[in-house]
């Protein structure tokens, strides 16, 4: 059953561990309006619309109670300047997660540009990117959505003290295998539904 705007608000509010006062301030209304919208009483317009979504990190049309939202994929994404790496893992990462769309890109930028368009479920990161560290992509992937599920990926366990400075929720050595990616899927900060 659809849910309407007011109930997902309020259920996405909650989920981010917001009073209505606090997402008021966030978005630069009166918490009136906010308990307006939560009860039906009355619909932001569409630039408002897209700031309430980027502050509870969720797309505009689940925002809506779109059912056709709920039956998308949950993304998974790799990122690994190292294409052998990319042709290794998102292999078994779709065996492990059928039911996940997943993407692999080897620049971050390009990684960094897709997720802030589309709602990131998961993202494995190496830490060592060129130019670019893994644990400065982490740190704007979860800018762009906070409830994004970070697990670098690394061949230097030195790496894992300064990793857990970032918001990441896990942290695994290569060469990836089955068993050190599903005990990772069960140890996710926000749990996924439908990512297994």
């Amino acid at each position: 059953m659809k849910r309407s705007f007011g109930e997902t608000l309020r259920n996405e509010r909650i989920r981010k561990g917001l009073s209505q006062q606090q997402l008021a301030d966030k978005v630069n209304v009166e918490r009136s309006t906010i308990a307006g919208w939560e009860t039906n009483r009355r619909m932001p317009d569409f630039a408002m619309l897209k700031i309430l979504s980027d502050v509870l990190g969720i797309a505009p049309e689940v925002l809506l109670g779109s059912t056709e939202s709920e039956k998308t994929k949950p993304i998974v994404i790799m990122v690994d300047n190292e294409r052998v790496i990319l042709n290794g893992g998102i292999p078994l990462l779709k065996k492990l997660m059928p039911n996940a769309e997943i993407i692999g890109f080897l620049k971050p930028s390009v990684a960094l540009d897709y997720a802030k368009t589309h709602k990131v479920a998961l993202a494995f990161l190496d830490i060592e990117l060129g130019m670019t560290s893994g644990l400065d992509l982490c740190r704007e992937l979860l800018k762009a959505n906070s409830t994004t599920n970070v697990v670098y990926l690394t061949a230097y366990m030195e790496y894992s003290f300064d990793a857990w400075a970032t918001g990441a929720c896990g942290f695994l050595l290569k060469p990836l295998s089955a068993e050190s990616v599903k005990e990772q899927l069960s140890r996710l900060r926000y749990p996924v539904r439908g990512l297994v």
